[in-house]
C-alpha cells in the first residue's frame, strides 16, 4: 500500500503549541479542498463554520490523552524512552521501546518507582511494538504519577499533558492526541451549533504512531454510541454531510456499519485499514492535520478524495508553507 509522497522541509514542522506562536490554540491555518471541482481555499480555522452547512453533522472523538512516555533503564545502564500504547488482557500492554531500528538485547527495563517492564514478544510481527508485562496494579495511575506526553524530535521543549488534550476530551485512553480536534474551542462549538451544524461524539483510543516507520495501523478500541449512530442516520436522511474530525473518527465510524452500510451502535477493537480500494461508506468530509510522506493516513485521505486531489492539496500546503504535526495547521476535505 503506497500513498502520496513528498519531501517535508524541517522548517514546516510545528515545534510548539499554536498558543505559544499566536493568539490561542485555534490560531492555526485551514486549507480547504473541495472534491467537486478540486478548488483550494486558504483560510483560518476560526472560519470553519462558513465551510459547513446547517444539517451537517460534525463527529468528535472524546478520548483523552495519557502521559504515556516514561524513561526506562536497560540492563546496560543506558536510558531510553518507553512509550505505552495499548492495554491488553491479563496485565499485559503494548509498548514501543525507542531504540534504533534492529537493535536487540532488550528483555527487562527498569522504570521509575521501582517498576520493571518485561518484554515478552513482538506485537503481531511489528518491527517496533512489543507485548510487555508491567508490574503495576493500575497502569493509568502509574502513568499519571511518572509519565509524560509522548513527543518526537521535532518538538522544542516539553509541554504538560493539558497541551495534548482537546476541549471535549473525556475518556482517558489514547497514547497520542487525536490532533485534528486540538484547535477547537468551546466558542467554536457554540458557533457551529448556532449555524445549525449538529455535533456527535464517539471514542477511539489511539495507539502510538511512530514517525520513523509507516506500518499499517494496529488494533484500537472504539465505542460508537447509539445516539451518534442515530445522528448519522438523520444527517444522511436530510442530505447533510457527515464530517469526521480526524482519522480516528473515520476509522471508528467505518468500523461500525451493518451490511447495508448504515452506522450502528457498537464497541470493540478494530483493525480496519481504510484504503482507496476499500473506500468509505459513511464519511462525507474530513477535518484532519497534515500527515507525513507515505503515511498510511494518506491512503485514508485518498479513499475519501482520490489521489490526485490529495496530491494537489498537499502541493498547495507545501507551497503556502503550512505547518505539519500535532501542533500544526489543518486540512478540511469537503
Amino acid at each position: 500500500m503506497t500513498a502520496v509522497d513528498f519531501v517535508l522541509p524541517p522548517e514546516l514542522e510545528a515545534r510548539e503549541p499554536a498558543e505559544l506562536r499566536g493568539a490561542g490554540r485555534d490560531d492555526v491555518r485551514l486549507l480547504v479542498s473541495r472534491r467537486d471541482d478540486d478548488a483550494i481555499v486558504h483560510a483560518h480555522f476560526r472560519e470553519l463554520p462558513r465551510f459547513l452547512d446547517a444539517g451537517d453533522l460534525v463527529v468528535l472523538n472524546t478520548t483523552a490523552t495519557l502521559p504515556a512516555a516514561v524513561t526506562a533503564i536497560r540492563d546496560d545502564g543506558d536510558a531510553i524512552d518507553l512509550h505505552f500504547s495499548t492495554p491488553l488482557m491479563g496485565g499485559l500492554v503494548v509498548v514501543e521501546p525507542r531504540v534504533p531500528a534492529g537493535q536487540t538485547g532488550l528483555s527487562v527495563l527498569h522504570l521509575p518507582g521501582g517498576v520493571t517492564a518485561t518484554l515478552l514478544t513482538p506485537y503481531r510481527d511489528s518491527r517496533r511494538l512489543w507485548i510487555a508485562r508491567i508490574d503495576v496494579p493500575n497502569l493509568r495511575e502509574y502513568l499519571a504519577q511518572f509519565g509524560r506526553p509522548i513527543t518526537y524530535s521535532y518538538i522544542d521543549g516539553r509541554f504538560g499533558i493539558d497541551a495534548y488534550q482537546t476541549v471535549f476530551a473525556r475518556e482517558p485512553g489514547s497514547a497520542e492526541m487525536p490532533s485534528a480536534g486540538r484547535a477547537f474551542t468551546r466558542g467554536m462549538l457554540v458557533c457551529l451549533r448556532r449555524r445549525g451544524v449538529r455535533l456527535a461524539k464517539l471514542v477511539l483510543h489511539a495507539g502510538v504512531a511512530s514517525l520513523e516507520t509507516h506500518e499499517r495501523p494496529h488494533e484500537e478500541y472504539f465505542e460508537v454510541p447509539l445516539r451518534t449512530a442515530e445522528e448519522v442516520r438523520r444527517a444522511k436522511e436530510r442530505g447533510g454531510r457527515v464530517v469526521a474530525v480526524g482519522t480516528t473518527v473515520v476509522r471508528a465510524l467505518e468500523s461500525s456499519v451493518d451490511r447495508r452500510g448504515n452506522v450502528i451502535a457498537s464497541r470493540g477493537w478494530t483493525d480496519l485499514v481504510i484504503t482507496p480500494e476499500r473506500g468509505v461508506r459513511v464519511v462525507d468530509a474530513l477535518l484532519t492535520g497534515l500527515h507525513e510522506p507515505r503515511a498510511t493516513h494518506l491512503a485514508m485521505l485518498e479513499a475519501i478524495a482520490g489521489r490526485e486531489h490529495v496530491a494537489r492539496a498537499y502541493a498547495a500546503a507545501l507551497g503556502e508553507r503550512y505547518l505539519w504535526h500535532e501542533f500544526g495547521d489543518l486540512h478540511l476535505i469537503v
